[in-house]
């Protein structure tokens, strides 16, 4: 394969703080190269630096690119003028970001927003441009792509998101293509989807494919080759075989043994004294409806409605794990919600008992209750308040669910419990009083943790509570569940869709398709032997190649 981009001493620098620090590779012409590394290592800093996407920042080296035409040779990315760059941009190179839902623009319909591109880039007329819009969406394999088109960004799923920036990438035949985490929010066989998409794309139209991700299952079954980037330096590169079976530097090895790993016990007797107890979580034909508006006249007497959870069976004992997994819209967030009891009463069907109680349509009579059941959102940096410090984030529930506690008695809980999760005055002087943007993205999990078990509870739902954070860190925070877990008898509705954390944490399983559960029973069992082909699918889509 011959070379299409050269970066030779690539340093960029933000404020005079350089971040990323003479690093060199190469890519060839229909080479698929993956480059991989934790938040903060700069991979992406590196992908965005080559089109000069990074504003203010300070970009030195070079970036000797062969896929411009016209002759002559390689240009350098990194001095070419504004104007000339903006015909690379989208036509010689592309990029997928990672969240296409912010984007894409919600004020255009996905067919507009390809039929720009090639109407800016090829200069196409508008019909023609709409016609080959419609054609690249059918090529990403989405249904009624005519349809589609015509629909804004809202309107489709994550993976039908996915797949019109796709679309939108590859609207001009670029030579090489930078995807940027393009299926961290996917589930298991979405994600498996969009990479056979741009394996098969990638060999239809030869292009090179420059991977960044955090996901070494991903490097495994996409990428020829792999950066590995620590800390703004790569740190190894070579074939993927290679380094991933002898893997020379220490930070290499550290990613890949970063698996979540095990503690739970695997026998399905729960622990303590008394395994005969109530559990602390029982449904019975839970049966979940949201109402909708009907089309035509019919919608202006009655409103129809459409059922999100079917007769759902289940029982959660105290220092248990109840792994709840399938796609999006499966029906596992609403699932959760009722068990929350954020759901109105009279959508919620069947009978749910939490800690032996009904939710009552009456908040007051919930006050209680709500002490007992805590949650722990997918993304900490959108679920706690920027303004409020760590001390007032974690002690807000104190203030409610244990006001005899004075303000010395607040803060010593607060410390205390954060100093559970692993934060303390120690490594972080004055960490009370820091927000939350001055911690990493593991820390600030460990202080959602916190908050959650500041007010003692005795069931915590956790919805993807690890989704959001790299694979070593992700390691860190399922283990610190599993200890919590161990010391405080704590049960755990564990809401995912990643296989490899419901293996780790999960004692029993619920398996959700469309609204039903399709498989349920002991986590390992099931995973090793899944015996409905929605599980198979599932397991098999989740398996390290």
């Amino acid at each position: 394969m011959s070379g299409l981009l050269q970066v030779k001493n690539l340093r960029v620098a933000f404020d005079g703080k350089e971040v990323v620090h003479g690093i060199d590779f190469d890519i060839a012409v229909g080479e698929k190269v993956a480059l991989v590394g934790e938040s903060g290592s700069g991979k992406t800093v590196t992908a965005l630096s080559l089109l000069r996407l990074l504003g203010d920042a300070r970009v030195e080296g070079r970036a000797q690119f062969q896929g411009l035409e016209g002759g002559g040779g390689p240009l350098d990315l990194l001095q070419l003028g504004e104007r000339v760059l903006r015909g690379v941009r989208g036509r010689d190179i592309a990029m997928i970001f990672q969240e296409p839902m912010t984007a894409l623009n919600p004020l255009y319909t996905i067919g507009d927003q390809i039929a720009e591109v090639l109407q800016i880039k090829l200069g196409l007329s508008r019909k023609a441009a709409w016609a080959r819009a419609v054609d690249l969406l059918a090529d990403t394999g989405i249904t009624e792509p005519a349809r589609r088109a015509a629909a804004y960004p809202h309107q489709l799923s994550g993976g039908q998101r996915q797949r019109a920036m796709i679309a939108m990438a590859l609207a001009c035949q670029p030579r090489l293509l930078l995807a940027d985490e393009p299926t961290t929010a996917l589930d298991v066989s979405l994600r498996g989807q969009i990479l056979d998409l741009l394996d098969d794309l990638q060999r239809k139209h030869g292009m090179a494919v420059l991977m960044i991700t955090h996901d070494l299952n991903l490097v495994r079954r996409f990428a020829q080759r792999v950066i590995v980037m620590e800390n703004g330096h790569i740190v190894e590169q070579g074939e993927v075989d290679a380094v991933f079976n002898r893997p020379q530097h220490a930070y290499t090895r550290n990613l890949i043994a970063s698996r979540p790993q095990r503690l739970v016990p695997d026998t399905d007797t729960p622990p303590g004294p008394d395994t005969q107890a109530a559990p602390l979580l029982m449904s019975r034909s839970l049966r979940v409806r949201y109402p909708v508006a009907q089309p035509g006249l019919r919608g202006w007497f009655r409103r129809g409605e459409f059922v999100a959870v079917h007769e759902a069976d289940f029982e959660l004992q105290a220092g248990r794990t109840l792994g709840v997994i399938g796609e999006s819209g499966s029906g596992k967030s609403t699932l959760a919600l009722a068990v929350l009891g954020l759901l109105p009463q009279q959508d919620v069907g069947g009978e749910l008992l939490v800690l032996g109680r009904h939710w009552s349509k009456k908040q007051k009579e919930n006050k209680s209750l709500r002490s007992q059941v805590q949650v722990v959102f997918q993304d900490p940096f959108s679920s706690l308040s920027p303004r409020r410090t760590v001390e007032e984030i974690v002690g807000e529930g104190l203030g409610v669910h244990m006001p005899e506690l004075d303000a010395p008695g607040r803060r010593a809980r607060v410390a205390q419990v954060l100093a559970e999760v692993g934060l303390d005055e120690r490594q972080f002087p004055g960490f009370l009083q820091r927000y939350p943007h001055e911690f990493s993205g593991g820390q600030r999990q460990r202080i959602a943790i916190a908050r959650a078990l500041a007010v003692r509870p005795r069931l915590l739902v956790l919805d993807e509570p690890t989704s959001a954070l790299d694979v070593s860190i992700q390691k860190q925070v399922l283990e610190l569940l599993q200890r919590l877990q161990r010391d405080h008898g704590l049960a755990y509705l564990l809401i995912t869709h990643d296989v490899d954390v419901i293996r780790a944490m999960a004692h029993e399983v619920l398996v959700m398709q469309a609204g039903r559960v399709v498989e349920a029973g002991p986590a390992l069992a099931l995973l090793d032997a899944p015996q409905h082909p929605y599980t198979q699918t599932l397991v098999q889509a989740a398996a390290t190649p």
